[in-house]
């Protein structure tokens, strides 16, 4: 069976088609569609605009899958559509429009999700920590015996950091003190959980895979790596902050569609990191999307 998932993310939507058998599957095809919804909150509420750029995205996708005549789709969206005013009425024009029914999932299922995504060939970790930054929320997630042993949803993320914090396309140094204070403010200010050492540090999302990309070229790793210690997230680390032409032109270079989010994510990951005491950092090729489908479609 060929399953269709669309995940209606805020600072990305993506389309991942599976080929599911006997309760396991392979990734068939991937899309992306850079829309930046977290960009387009105003007051809380999204706005027209940026209504019409989730039905834009998910018109593409349409035409993709009619074109692949796939018909399983399932669409579920996170903080884009969850952490605003105006859920309902932009989940009525967007339905209406594009024909999809959406299902706007918690933060509590997104971390579940992500973890169980993230986990996919990791199963040897029994022990540790997850995270998954998104645009305008993280999840994290601590684990033990292979179990998930508590979890969060906070209300901060690369694209809405971006946006409340920085003036032009890369941060300066009062916009680096600004991010790290809206981020102890969202993070550390939490009273629902409790950090304390759980390592390694297990990452999903397009944020901290841009990251490792990042580092890689950076640090001069080989291609083949998929994890960094807090030593090297550091010198990265002073390498953002220290920004000018070879910062800029090294995400140009490495992860142009992300010149804006990539060192506010950073900077969210490493706070994680530092909270968790994290040894090392492991990047996962999997995360939220293969969690939704191994958890609620394929069991």
């Amino acid at each position: 069976m060929q399953q269709a998932l669309i995940d209606i993310g805020s600072n990305s939507m993506r389309l991942t088609v599976f080929d599911v058998r006997h309760g396991d599957f392979k990734v068939l095809f991937k899309q992306k569609y850079m829309a930046g919804l977290a960009g387009y909150v105003e007051d809380g509420r999204l706005t027209t605009a940026g209504i019409l750029r989730a039905c834009s995205g998910l018109s593409e996708f349409r035409n993709t899958l009619n074109a692949l005549g796939i018909r399983n789709t399932n669409v579920f969206a996170t903080a884009s559509l969850r952490n605003i005013d105006n859920t309902e009425e932009a989940l009525h024009f967007i339905e209406g429009a594009t024909g999809y029914q959406i299902e706007v999932i918690s933060g509590e299922e997104e971390a579940a999700y992500g973890y169980a995504g993230a986990m996919i060939g990791l199963e040897k970790i029994r022990n540790g920590s997850f995270v998954d930054i998104g645009g305008a929320s993280t999840e994290v997630v601590k684990y033990e015996d292979g179990k998930l042993l508590e979890s969060a949803s906070f209300k901060v993320g690369s694209l809405s950091l971006f946006k409340h914090n920085v003036r032009k396309i890369l941060p300066g140094l009062g916009s680096f003190q600004r991010m790290e204070d809206e981020i102890k403010e969202k993070i550390d200010g939490a009273e629902d959980f409790h950090f304390s050492k759980y390592s390694p540090l297990v990452c999903t999302g397009g944020t901290s895979r841009a990251v490792m990309k990042i580092a890689r070229s950076y640090l001069d790793l080989p291609e083949s790596c998929t994890s960094i210690d807090r030593y090297q997230l550091d010198k990265l680390y002073e390498f953002f902050y220290k920004g000018g032409t070879p910062v800029r032109d090294l995400i140009l270079r490495i992860e142009p569609e992300r010149i804006h989010t990539l060192i506010p994510g950073s900077l969210i990951l490493r706070h994680i990191a530092e909270k968790f005491q994290a040894d090392e950092i492991i990047v996962s090729k999997y995360g939220v999307r293969e969690g939704y489908l191994c958890q609620r479609l394929i069991k």
